[in-house]
Protein backbone atom coordinates (compact mmCIF):
# COMPACT_ATOMS: atom_id res chain seq x y z
CA UNK A 1 0.00 0.00 0.00
CA UNK A 2 1.31 3.74 -1.23
CA UNK A 3 2.12 6.21 1.77
CA UNK A 4 -0.74 8.75 2.60
CA UNK A 5 -0.01 11.95 1.64
CA UNK A 6 -1.88 15.09 2.98
CA UNK A 7 -1.63 18.79 1.60
CA UNK A 8 -1.85 20.85 4.01
CA UNK A 9 -2.54 24.68 2.84
CA UNK A 10 -1.52 27.82 5.19
CA UNK A 11 -2.99 30.87 4.94
CA UNK A 12 -1.72 32.87 7.83
CA UNK A 13 2.23 32.54 9.45
CA UNK A 14 2.19 30.43 12.66
CA UNK A 15 -0.47 28.57 12.42
CA UNK A 16 0.07 25.23 13.15
CA UNK A 17 -0.96 21.68 13.25
CA UNK A 18 -0.87 20.82 16.96
CA UNK A 19 -3.42 17.96 17.31
CA UNK A 20 -3.82 17.63 13.56
CA UNK A 21 0.09 17.48 13.49
CA UNK A 22 0.09 14.60 16.36
CA UNK A 23 -2.74 12.27 14.39
CA UNK A 24 -0.71 12.70 11.15
CA UNK A 25 2.83 11.62 12.58
CA UNK A 26 0.99 9.22 13.91
CA UNK A 27 -0.44 7.47 11.12
CA UNK A 28 2.81 7.63 9.54
CA UNK A 29 1.08 10.39 6.93
CA UNK A 30 3.39 12.28 5.07
CA UNK A 31 2.84 16.36 4.80
CA UNK A 32 3.11 18.71 1.50
CA UNK A 33 2.60 22.21 3.22
CA UNK A 34 1.77 24.86 0.48
CA UNK A 35 1.94 28.52 1.89
CA UNK A 36 -0.39 30.49 0.12
CA UNK A 37 -0.76 33.52 1.05
CA UNK A 38 2.87 33.65 0.96
CA UNK A 39 1.59 33.03 -3.06
CA UNK A 40 3.73 29.07 -3.10
CA UNK A 41 1.33 27.64 -6.11
CA UNK A 42 -1.34 25.67 -5.33
CA UNK A 43 -1.56 21.95 -6.79
CA UNK A 44 -4.02 22.50 -10.02
CA UNK A 45 -6.42 19.23 -8.85
CA UNK A 46 -6.54 16.64 -5.61
CA UNK A 47 -5.04 13.71 -7.99
CA UNK A 48 -1.35 14.37 -6.38
CA UNK A 49 -3.16 13.86 -2.83
CA UNK A 50 -5.22 11.66 -0.23
CA UNK A 51 -6.62 14.81 1.93
CA UNK A 52 -6.02 18.09 2.04
CA UNK A 53 -6.04 20.35 5.27
CA UNK A 54 -7.52 24.07 5.05
CA UNK A 55 -5.89 26.27 8.19
CA UNK A 56 -7.11 29.33 9.48
CA UNK A 57 -6.30 32.91 9.32
CA UNK A 58 -7.05 36.72 10.16
CA UNK A 59 -8.81 37.36 6.55
CA UNK A 60 -11.95 37.05 6.06
CA UNK A 61 -13.04 34.50 3.71
CA UNK A 62 -14.46 36.71 0.61
CA UNK A 63 -11.73 38.76 0.28
CA UNK A 64 -10.96 37.76 -2.67
CA UNK A 65 -8.74 41.16 -4.00
CA UNK A 66 -6.13 40.88 -1.30
CA UNK A 67 -6.19 36.81 -1.74
CA UNK A 68 -6.77 36.42 -5.26
CA UNK A 69 -5.38 32.57 -4.55
CA UNK A 70 -9.53 32.05 -2.81
CA UNK A 71 -10.75 31.19 -5.91
CA UNK A 72 -8.26 28.22 -6.65
CA UNK A 73 -8.23 27.46 -3.46
CA UNK A 74 -12.30 26.96 -3.32
CA UNK A 75 -11.84 25.31 -6.67
CA UNK A 76 -9.63 22.16 -4.77
CA UNK A 77 -11.73 22.06 -1.72
CA UNK A 78 -14.49 20.91 -4.29
CA UNK A 79 -12.37 18.83 -6.45
CA UNK A 80 -11.02 16.36 -3.43
CA UNK A 81 -14.64 16.16 -2.26
CA UNK A 82 -15.87 15.03 -5.56
CA UNK A 83 -13.52 12.56 -5.86
CA UNK A 84 -13.98 11.32 -2.06
CA UNK A 85 -11.07 12.13 -0.68
CA UNK A 86 -11.10 13.85 2.83
CA UNK A 87 -11.11 17.66 3.49
CA UNK A 88 -10.71 19.38 6.53
CA UNK A 89 -10.85 23.50 7.16
CA UNK A 90 -10.17 25.09 10.50
CA UNK A 91 -11.55 28.04 11.27
CA UNK A 92 -10.76 30.40 7.71
CA UNK A 93 -10.85 26.87 6.48
CA UNK A 94 -13.89 26.06 7.64
CA UNK A 95 -15.56 29.37 6.12
CA UNK A 96 -13.90 28.84 2.81
CA UNK A 97 -15.30 25.35 2.56
CA UNK A 98 -18.87 26.78 3.48
CA UNK A 99 -18.28 29.00 0.66
CA UNK A 100 -17.12 26.85 -1.82
CA UNK A 101 -20.55 24.78 -1.36
CA UNK A 102 -23.00 27.47 -1.63
CA UNK A 103 -22.85 29.11 2.09
CA UNK A 104 -22.87 32.45 2.82
CA UNK A 105 -20.33 34.60 4.53
CA UNK A 106 -21.38 36.37 7.23
CA UNK A 107 -18.51 39.06 7.71
CA UNK A 108 -17.74 40.09 11.38
CA UNK A 109 -20.82 40.03 14.31
CA UNK A 110 -19.60 36.06 15.72
CA UNK A 111 -16.33 37.01 18.22
CA UNK A 112 -15.00 34.54 19.89
CA UNK A 113 -11.64 33.94 21.88
CA UNK A 114 -10.23 31.34 24.03
CA UNK A 115 -11.96 28.24 25.37
CA UNK A 116 -15.58 28.03 25.25
CA UNK A 117 -17.83 24.79 25.23
CA UNK A 118 -19.44 23.51 21.86
CA UNK A 119 -22.29 21.18 21.89
CA UNK A 120 -23.11 18.68 19.66
CA UNK A 121 -26.04 18.08 17.49
CA UNK A 122 -28.44 14.68 17.12
CA UNK A 123 -26.63 14.18 13.35
CA UNK A 124 -22.98 14.11 15.17
CA UNK A 125 -24.63 10.84 17.35
CA UNK A 126 -23.52 9.17 14.00
CA UNK A 127 -20.87 10.47 12.67
CA UNK A 128 -17.62 8.97 11.88
CA UNK A 129 -15.70 11.85 13.23
CA UNK A 130 -17.64 13.22 16.23
CA UNK A 131 -19.51 10.55 17.56
CA UNK A 132 -17.39 9.23 19.95
CA UNK A 133 -16.93 12.96 21.82
CA UNK A 134 -19.21 14.04 24.74
CA UNK A 135 -22.49 16.14 24.16
CA UNK A 136 -20.86 19.33 25.23
CA UNK A 137 -16.75 20.10 25.43
CA UNK A 138 -14.95 23.29 25.74
CA UNK A 139 -12.57 24.12 22.83
CA UNK A 140 -10.12 26.97 21.94
CA UNK A 141 -12.05 29.48 19.86
CA UNK A 142 -10.28 32.34 17.86
CA UNK A 143 -12.48 33.90 14.96
CA UNK A 144 -15.21 37.02 14.10
CA UNK A 145 -16.90 35.55 11.47
CA UNK A 146 -19.25 32.72 10.68
CA UNK A 147 -21.36 31.82 7.91
CA UNK A 148 -24.53 29.73 6.53
CA UNK A 149 -24.44 26.33 5.81
CA UNK A 150 -24.51 25.07 2.10
CA UNK A 151 -27.38 23.21 1.43
CA UNK A 152 -25.65 19.67 1.24
CA UNK A 153 -23.84 20.00 4.56
CA UNK A 154 -24.82 18.22 7.80
CA UNK A 155 -24.62 20.30 10.92
CA UNK A 156 -22.56 18.90 13.63
CA UNK A 157 -21.98 21.35 16.07
CA UNK A 158 -23.14 24.65 17.69
CA UNK A 159 -22.32 27.07 20.28
CA UNK A 160 -24.31 30.12 21.61
CA UNK A 161 -22.44 32.95 19.23
CA UNK A 162 -21.59 30.72 16.41
CA UNK A 163 -24.88 28.34 15.64
CA UNK A 164 -22.57 26.43 12.71
CA UNK A 165 -19.00 25.62 14.55
CA UNK A 166 -19.17 22.14 12.52
CA UNK A 167 -20.64 20.57 9.56
CA UNK A 168 -19.97 17.60 6.69
CA UNK A 169 -20.73 17.60 3.33
CA UNK A 170 -20.58 14.16 2.17
CA UNK A 171 -18.52 11.47 3.23
CA UNK A 172 -15.12 12.76 4.70
CA UNK A 173 -15.00 16.74 4.18
CA UNK A 174 -15.49 18.98 7.47
CA UNK A 175 -15.29 22.15 8.33
CA UNK A 176 -14.88 23.36 11.80
CA UNK A 177 -14.91 26.47 12.87
CA UNK A 178 -13.44 25.87 16.77
CA UNK A 179 -9.66 25.80 16.68
CA UNK A 180 -9.41 21.56 17.58
CA UNK A 181 -6.10 21.46 16.48
CA UNK A 182 -4.95 24.17 19.02
CA UNK A 183 -3.59 22.26 21.73
CA UNK A 184 -2.15 24.19 24.99
CA UNK A 185 1.30 24.12 23.41
CA UNK A 186 -0.18 25.36 20.42
CA UNK A 187 -2.28 28.55 22.06
CA UNK A 188 1.30 29.04 24.29
CA UNK A 189 2.85 29.74 21.12
CA UNK A 190 0.01 31.68 19.70
CA UNK A 191 0.12 34.24 23.15
CA UNK A 192 3.32 35.00 22.02
CA UNK A 193 3.62 34.83 18.33
CA UNK A 194 0.45 37.32 18.21
CA UNK A 195 0.95 39.08 21.71
CA UNK A 196 0.46 42.50 20.28
CA UNK A 197 -2.88 41.51 18.19
CA UNK A 198 -3.97 40.00 21.67
CA UNK A 199 -3.53 42.75 23.61
CA UNK A 200 -5.19 45.09 21.56
CA UNK A 201 -8.11 42.83 21.23
CA UNK A 202 -8.24 40.97 24.71
CA UNK A 203 -5.99 42.88 27.22
CA UNK A 204 -7.03 40.83 30.00
CA UNK A 205 -5.84 37.58 27.86
CA UNK A 206 -2.56 37.84 29.42
CA UNK A 207 -3.76 37.69 33.19
CA UNK A 208 -6.39 35.04 32.89
CA UNK A 209 -4.80 32.55 29.52
CA UNK A 210 -2.91 30.73 32.51
CA UNK A 211 -5.80 29.85 34.78
CA UNK A 212 -8.09 29.37 31.91
CA UNK A 213 -5.44 26.83 30.11
CA UNK A 214 -5.21 24.81 33.21
CA UNK A 215 -9.22 24.54 34.06
CA UNK A 216 -10.47 23.93 30.34
CA UNK A 217 -7.06 23.07 28.44
CA UNK A 218 -6.99 19.20 29.12
CA UNK A 219 -10.54 18.21 28.50
CA UNK A 220 -10.11 20.46 24.94
CA UNK A 221 -6.67 18.87 24.48
CA UNK A 222 -8.09 15.15 24.17
CA UNK A 223 -11.11 16.44 22.61
CA UNK A 224 -9.09 18.21 19.73
CA UNK A 225 -7.26 14.71 19.92
CA UNK A 226 -10.00 12.21 19.49
CA UNK A 227 -11.45 14.64 16.72
CA UNK A 228 -7.78 14.73 15.03
CA UNK A 229 -7.79 11.16 14.81
CA UNK A 230 -10.64 10.17 13.73
CA UNK A 231 -10.87 12.38 11.08
CA UNK A 232 -7.29 11.23 9.99
CA UNK A 233 -8.60 7.51 10.03
CA UNK A 234 -11.43 8.92 7.44
CA UNK A 235 -8.66 9.93 4.86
Amino acid sequence: MSQKRVLAVHNFDHTGLGNLGTALAEAGIEIDVVMAHLDEPLPADASGHDAIVVLGGGQNARDDDKHPYFPALLDLIRDFEARDRAVLGICLGSQLMARAFGGDNRIGGATEFGWHDVTLTEESRSDAVLSGLPGSFPIFQWHDDTFVLPARAIHLAASPVATNQAFRIGRAAYGFQFHFEADRSLVAQWNRDFAGWIEERQPDWADRSDSESAAHGPAADAAGLAIARAWVAAI
